[in-house]
Formats: structure tokens, sequence, C-alpha cells
């Protein structure tokens, strides 16, 4: 490779419209001499839009076209604010949504799953169209890939697993020589395709993991993922106070607080960079300028309490039908069934009665896995609850996090990290008797 790459990746918010696609631009102007790979997500929202479109079509529901028309006139707008009416990028956008609209004309399909990613990967192919046509209207060189052309998974949909050697083939082959041409190469997030030419998704807000994947295959100088936020911060500033940016962190905390739930990188993201020892920036779309968090595997390992919520979470707890202890040969078994549903577990707990499983309430892989074991096991499912880890706790912290909260299920791993299940605590409030005033 004739020079150092540098994978950048934006999300949705920071391509929402058309002021946030000109700021995008504006940052990139400062990189126009560089070899850099853009990864871009759908516009801000668009992914639960289009999640919206595929429920009411797999329903049935005459309103899925009306949905989808609400979401082209979203995009034609900011075109409309970014392009003269005559520009191509309106053709090629059209087109785009011209699949939806034949998915939509035929009768939901026997897989809800594949239907799933037909339709809402649609959002990050437009949203792609569009960003690159505005770089190259502002004279910075920018060439379109189809991350599907490069990105091989296996025939799972909405959770795709990468097909790493393929995939390594096919970014050396097409996406390589392209950025040897000079410019930009601008790409999709989340997206992928089967050996058959399908589409599939890597699983939701996989963008990052998509900018990761790119960076791993074409030994990527460094990687920077751009959000409102100024890099990662100790905890989520839209629920707790006095939150603080880590300036430093090491691959091994990224992984733990990214598996524990902390929103502001994808989970599969650290691996493939720190297999190759790829530092990953955090910075501001919105500050630019600013240090952000630098991940590598040069950073000390002293860090403040860091805490993740997870909400959206269930609980199953699940217990024989007969006379036996829940032992290895059940356990055996219940993971079997977990990897089938791709069943999302946050934290487990087994005791000789019972065995306990935290996980993401998806759609209905919690009721499909339950349906999957009644035979043999009894499932009680308790919903609407949120996982709260602390990593380097203090006990003042714990105490506070306990507070207006029932805890269900509470683990501690080598002192180091804490882990709860929790509910709220419902407000108990003594009626009065409105003769007792008299």
């Amino acid at each position: 490779m004739s020079h150092p790459i540098r994978v950048f990746k934006f999300g949705g918010a920071s391509i929402k419209d058309a002021a946030a696609i000109k700021n995008v631009a504006d940052i990139l102007n400062q990189y126009k001499e560089e070899s850099i790979l853009i990864v871009v997500s759908a516009m801000g929202k668009m992914t639960n839009a289009l999640e919206e479109v595929v429920e009411a079509h797999a329903k049935g529901d005459a309103t899925a076209f009306d949905k989808l028309n609400k979401i082209k006139q979203q995009h034609y707008t900011t075109m409309g604010m970014l392009f003269d009416e005559k520009d191509d990028v309106f053709n090629l956008v059209n087109d785009t949504f011209v699949e939806i609209e034949w998915a939509l004309e035929e009768e939901p399909h026997d897989s809800y799953d594949y239907m799933y990613d037909q339709i809402v990967s649609v959002g990050e192919l437009v949203s792609s169209k569009i960003v690159a046509a505005y770089l190259n209207k502002q004279k910075m060189s920018t060439q379109w890939l189809d991350a599907r052309d490069i990105i091989l998974t296996d025939n799972i949909y909405r959770e795709g697993w990468v097909q790493w050697p393929d995939t390594i083939e096919r970014c050396n082959r097409i996406a390589e020589p392209m950025i040897n041409k000079g410019g930009f190469v601008l790409t999709q997030g989340f997206i992928g395709s089967t050996s058959e030419n399908f589409t599939t998704t890597l699983g939701r807000e996989g963008s990052d993991y998509t900018a990761a994947i790119f960076s791993y295959c074409l030994d990527a100088k460094d990687m920077t993922i751009w959000k409102d936020v100024p890099g990662v911060l100790t905890a989520d500033p839209r629920k707790f106070d006095n939150v603080s940016k880590l300036d430093r962190l090491s691959y091994k905390e990224a992984i733990e607080m990214t598996y524990y739930g902390a929103k502001v990188i994808h989970p599969k993201t650290i691996k493939p960079l720190q297999n190759k020892s790829i530092p990953l920036y955090v910075k501001s779309f919105i500050a630019p300028e600013g240090s952000g968090t630098y991940i590598s595997d040069e950073v000390d390992d002293t860090y403040p309490p860091m805490v993740a919520v997870e909400d959206g979470q269930a609980l199953l707890q699940i217990s024989t039908r007969d006379f036996s202890f829940v032992a290895e040969h059940h356990i055996s078994s219940l993971f079997n069934v977990i990897a089938n549903v791709r069943l999302q577990v946050n934290m487990m707990q087994n005791s000789a009665i019972s065995f306990s499983l935290c996980v993401n309430d998806i759609d209905d892989r919690a009721d499909r896995f339950a349906a999957q074991i009644e035979k043999d096991f009894k499932v009680m499912i308790e919903r609407d609850l949120e996982l709260i880890t602390v990593r380097h706790p203090l006990d003042n912290v714990l105490t506070n996090l306990r507070s207006g909260k029932i805890v269900l299920l509470e683990e501690k791993i080598k002192g180091r990290t804490v882990q709860m299940v929790v509910k709220d605590v419902p407000v108990i409030r003594r009626k009065i008797n409105t003769r007792e005033k008299e």
C-alpha cells in the first residue's frame, strides 16, 4: 500500500441532516491529503424508521408504503439543501429506494430476519451515496464502495458472523486498489452479504464493527470514531451527573466496558484492533479540535469508577421439570439453544435448583428460547429491567446506584466489576381519608 491508511467512522447523528453533512465535510477537508476509508451509518433515526416499515409489512399493514414515503421525503429534503435538483444523486437515491418498494409489493417473506436485512440495509446505502456525492461536489475526490462486496458473512440474518479469510481477500483485491488511487473511499457500516449475495446486517449499531473490520484487513495506521460526545466518558451524561472524560484507555478496559453495555463503542469493535495493535480514537464531531480518548495497549490500568447501564433487559429464571438439579448436561443443552436463538446473554448465575440469565430483550428471542426448552424446563421471564455494571467500584457509588432499586441478581467479579440486575421500587403512598382532615 502506497500510503498509511486511516479509517474514520461517522454515525447517524453526525449525518442526520444537511447541516450535519456539511460539518462532516468540513472535518474531512482537513484530511484531504491523507488516505482515508470512511464508514457511515444511516442518517439519524432512519434505522428505527425502516424497522417500522418492516414491521408494518410483516403484519400486512398498508401503512408500510406511507412510512417509506415519509423516509424518502426526509432524504429528498436533505438533498435539496445540498445539491442542485438535476444532480445525479437524486436518481441514485431513488433507484436505491426502489429496492424497498419491490419488497413491499410482494407478500411478506417467511423469514422476518431476512426481510429485515433486505429493507433496513437501504438506510446505509442511501446515506453513503448522499455523503459521497456531497464530498465530490466539494472537490474532495471520493469513491463509493459497496461494503457488501467486501464483508462476507454466514447465512444468519440480523447478526451475520464475518467470514474473515474471504473478507480479507476481498478487501485486498477490491478496496486496496481503490485506496491507492488517492482521495477518499466511502462505504457503509452495518451491512455485509452472504455467499449467495443476499444482504445481511452485523447487529444493531454495528457500524463501529464495520470500521474495525476494514481497519484490520487494511492494516490501518489508526481508526477514529466520531461521536457527539468528547470521548469515552465514565458514565452516560444523559443519566448521571459529574461524569468525566477518559483521556486514555487500554484495549482490555475498552473491551470490558463495551461488553458490559457502554454505548460509546460497539462491543465487537475492539478485538480486531487489538489483534493488530491498531490505535483507536474516539473524538467529537461537534468539537473536532478536542483530544478525545486514545485507546491502545500502551495505557496504564488505573481508572476511576465507570458505570454502564443497559435498559431493555429480561431476566430468565430456569428450573427443571423433574426432580433433578440443574447439572452440567442441562447447561450444555441450554447453551446450544442460546446459540441457535442468538440470545445475547449479559449475565448468568447458577444454583442447585435454578439457572438465571440476564439477556437483551430483543424481538421475541427470549420467548423463542423459552418455547424451545419448555418440554424439560420451567422458565419465568421478568421484563423491563436494567443491568447496571460498575467497573472499579467504590462503596458510595454502589450505594447510590442501588437507591430506589430492587436488586434481583448481583455478582462481583474479581473485586473490579459489580453487576446488578435491577428494577425500580414501586412508590407506596398512604391513602388519605378525607375525614381525617375534618
